[in-house]
């Protein structure tokens, strides 16, 4: 009986792949989910990120036409980055108001005007305004770009924000074209307020509202920091996704402003500034939600601003968002959670530190148990505040007495052995050896006896021990000979000589240099272990994970 062979799994694509190969959007794909009964069901990963089968995939475009001809959305991109060139946000904004108002303004592009209508009958004004907006956030992160909030740091603060009550009021003083402000919340019943510097950001975050049905919903144009257009405000949840690493961020002209109410950042931290106005920006019991570089955590010049967070019990959690979360760099992004007290004993006790940096960044945000740890203040007060989430998750889930076992085990044997290795030596002939007959080693080289490895002589001859050849190479008269003025030590070997002896001699020596080299080894982990075993034991006594033996 002949085997049959396995059959090969058929290949799996996400959304994203899907829109690739029919040549639209991820949004579009969404769509086709939505309305089309007969689109493949998911064939693996999971609710956030489904894979669906490709077989299955191609057949239902080619059932559907889909991506055999050019669909109306991609026409509409392409005419419009004929037309606005790199100014496509000018492009989104003409076509929003067209889809708004009703009416083309003369100086729109006729295919424009024509392309939008088709769009737009074909799919609603909302899917389409959405669509331009997917399309123009991917074409920014293409390009590297930090100035549009990634989709996955969206989801991510929509996760953490957990379910928001109709009648919450949002705030977002940085909200670009508005995708983090829209995405979080109910879409009727809350009433959100934003900020944006870039004029047609706002401009098209506000139309973008109305086009999706958002009431509610207000955007102004300013720098807030510079100019807080918002001043009065004081929301619910403020969620924002800050300019990162800018050089000004206005801080000569606002030392005094009274929004600094942890301290006033250096010009290098920019990103605490805009941390402490949207602090400023919320009501008793209310959360801010702050994607930061993780950077933000650790760096000296912020140390006595988180501090001071830390301090007043207004930090409540660190997450370490997994890498490959923000759009145009690998890098791993935080997001600080901040909630201000209603009352004095309303603060936090401890902060929460969430770890999910090894995860995927389209798997799920709900932290495992091994993932987080929920850290006492006093524990990070000490002269750094590094709030990195996995140093304080490593150092919660650490079996202190397991390791401290280990850790004394292994000294003890080390130390043990390390006696057993020092080479019983006794007296000489006294001084004269090295100063009776030798030879270079350059000589020996040159007759075949040695070769120079990587880092120093080798003996290639039976007529040559190479642990006698490199004890001799490191003695005092050779050690002297390859140091320079400067005081660097290099192992040349060239210039250096070695006396003559026999091989039997030489075979006594090179035992005991060897020995010696095994010791000097021996000591140094004896010194490391050394080093490690008193930090654990230390450290373990003063957070209580160890106690003296009784």
């Amino acid at each position: 009986m002949t085997d049959t062979p396995a059959r090969q799994a058929t290949p799996l694509v996400t959304g994203s792949e899907i829109a690739r190969l029919a040549g639209v959007t991820r949004a579009a794909v969404s769509n086709w989910r939505r309305r089309y009964d007969d689109f493949p069901t998911p064939s693996g990963g999971g609710v956030n990120s489904p894979l669906f089968d490709l077989a299955e995939v191609r057949a239902w475009l080619d059932r559907q036409r889909k991506g055999q001809e050019v669909s109306a959305e991609v026409q509409l991109w392409q005419v419009l980055r004929g037309a606005y060139g790199d100014d496509m946000l000018g492009g989104l904004v003409d076509v929003a108001r067209l889809l708004d108002e009703g009416v083309a303004r003369e100086e729109l592009p006729a295919d424009v005007v024509r392309l939008a209508r088709e769009l737009a009958e074909s799919c609603g004004a909302a899917e389409a305004v959405s669509v331009l907006a997917e399309r123009f956030t991917e074409s920014v992160r293409r390009a590297g770009s930090d100035q549009i909030t990634a989709p996955r740091v969206i989801r991510a603060v929509r996760h953490f924000a957990g379910e928001v009550a109709p009648g919450t009021t949002l705030f977002d003083p940085a909200c670009g074209i508005g995708s983090l402000l829209l995405a979080i919340g109910p879409e009727q019943g809350a009433r959100r307020c934003g900020q944006e510097s870039d004029a047609r950001r706002a401009v098209f975050a506000q139309l973008r509202a109305g086009l999706t049905g958002r009431t509610g919903v207000g955007i102004v144009t300013g720098d807030s920091l510079r100019n807080d257009r918002w001043a009065d405000l004081r929301a619910d949840l403020v969620v924002c996704d800050p300019p990162v690493g800018e050089p000004d961020w206005g801080r000569e002209g606002l030392l005094l402003d009274p929004r600094w109410e942890f301290g006033t950042p250096s010009r290098a931290e920019g990103e605490l500034a805009w941390l402490q106005h949207a602090y400023a920006h919320t009501a008793p019991g209310g959360r801010v939600l702050m994607v930061l570089p993780a950077s933000v955590a650790y760096r000296k010049a912020g140390r006595r601003i988180r501090a001071e967070l830390v301090r007043r019990g207004v930090l409540t959690q660190v997450t370490a968002l997994p890498s490959g979360t923000a759009a145009s760099h690998a890098l791993p992004v935080h997001l600080w959670q901040l909630r201000r007290p209603r009352t004095l004993g309303d603060a936090a006790t401890r902060v929460r530190m969430v770890d999910l940096t090894a995860g995927d960044p389209d798997g799920s945000l709900e932290p495992a148990a091994e993932q987080t740890a929920d850290v006492p203040l006093v524990d990070l007060l000490d002269d750094a505040v590094d709030l990195t989430p996995g140093r304080h998750v490593e150092d919660s889930h650490r079996d202190y007495a397991v390791e401290y076992r280990t850790l004394r085990r292994e000294l003890t044997e080390q130390a043990r052995l390390l006696a057993e290795l020092l080479p019983a030596l006794v007296a000489g002939d006294g001084p004269g050896l090295p100063d009776g007959p030798t030879v270079s080693v350059a000589d020996l080289a040159r007759a075949g006896l040695v070769e120079y490895g990587d880092r120093e002589p080798v003996s290639i001859s039976d007529q040559l021990d190479t642990d006698y050849l490199q004890g001799f190479l490191r003695s005092a008269a050779n050690t002297r000979r390859s140091t320079s003025s400067s005081g660097t030590f290099r192992l040349d070997g060239k210039g250096a000589r070695i006396p003559q002896m026999d091989i039997t001699g030489q075979r006594r020596y090179g035992a005991a240099f060897r020995a010696l080299q095994e010791f000097e080894e021996r000591a140094r982990r004896v010194v490391e272990l050394s080093r490690d075993a008193a930090t654990l034991a230390r450290d373990g006594l003063g957070n209580g994970a160890l106690a003296p033996d009784s």
